[in-house]
């Protein structure tokens, strides 16, 4: 198991690093010049590159930033002047996972609940129905279903308030919103795995006993259907609690999103770097941990570990 950890942890570190190297590079192609303006004088400018380090050979401004990074040192903002990325950072993620994680709960619960109801309900309208509701909450985007949901319990039925973030009734449409998809995708998931636990010879056996259906479809189904999702959590939990650039921007929420738009547009390239690094080393570290989890969950993950070790 140690080898097995050790594996995914070396994996893990080097993902990083390429994610680092190919953004730094990718950011030097993208056209134009953070500091040029018609309001500016050229030797002004010329003084702003030199400060940054932006008047050196590209491989060397590289050597720079990936040693800075050892460091935890992700740089200051080309635009927000005397603010570090790090800064910035820990300002709006807050936000970001408060967001996320409310999202989260909201899309697992309720996904999963769909799936099962799905699943028990197979061939009959409550399954026709939470189906047609999956696939149109994959096949909608955000920017559909946020206009539509706060024009209906915002302006409409004046429910829930349109912008703005702090109170819980603030927080309840964007989360909503956010979590959609993900929802559809659990539904449809649980739906899957719940009908290919069913026909198991255990859970015939299980009912030929008499058991509860409550208990088969809690303790038997439901159990054994989680542990082929788990390994999707990693990308999911990543993804939600980082929050959305759209649905940030249209609840007017202060979080990651409003900095990595206006950085694409400013060409702040130490923030856009920092923000897709961060976000990059989030997604591979909640997807190390999803795998040590899952080697845990199922027994055959940990068999196989231990046969190759052996």
């Amino acid at each position: 198991m140690a080898k097995y950890l050790l594996q995914k942890v070396l994996l893990a570190l080097a993902t990083v690093f390429v994610l680092a190297s190919a953004t730094f590079f990718m950011m030097k192609l993208i056209p134009g010049d953070p500091f040029a303006s018609l309001t500016t004088k050229v030797q002004v400018q010329e003084k702003q590159r030199q400060y940054y380090g932006l008047d050196k050979p590209v491989f060397e401004q590289y050597l720079t930033y990936m040693g800075n990074l050892l460091h935890g040192n992700l740089g200051y903002s080309l635009k927000k002047t005397g603010r570090t990325v790090v800064d910035i950072i820990a300002e709006a993620f807050p936000v970001s996972a408060r967001l996320g994680l409310f999202s989260f709960i909201i899309a697992e619960l309720i996904g999963y609940l769909f799936g099962i109801l799905c699943a028990q309900f197979r061939g009959r309208w409550p399954d026709y129905f939470l189906m047609i509701f999956a696939v149109l909450g994959i096949a909608m985007p955000s920017m559909v279903i946020g206009p539509l949901l706060r024009w209906l319990l915002g302006v409409v039925l004046r429910w829930l308030p349109v912008t703005g973030w702090g109170s819980f009734q603030q927080m309840i449409m964007p989360s909503f919103v956010l979590g959609l998809g993900t929802i559809a995708g659990n539904t449809r998931a649980m739906r899957a795995s719940m009908l290919g636990t069913m026909t198991q010879d255990y859970i015939i056996t299980a009912r030929a006993k008499g058991l509860p259906t409550w208990k088969i479809v809690l303790k038997h189904e439901f159990k054994n259907s989680l542990v082929p999702l788990v390994a999707n959590l990693g990308p999911g939990i990543a993804g939600i609690m980082m929050g959305s650039f759209v649905v940030e921007s249209m609840f007017l929420i202060p979080g990651l999103g409003r900095y990595f738009v206006d950085s694409i547009t400013n060409l702040d390239y130490p923030l856009i770097m920092g923000l897709t690094i961060f976000y990059g080393t989030f997604l591979v570290t909640l997807n190390l941990l999803v795998d040590v989890l899952y080697g845990f969950i199922d027994p055959r993950i940990r068999e196989t570990v231990k046969g190759a070790e052996a």
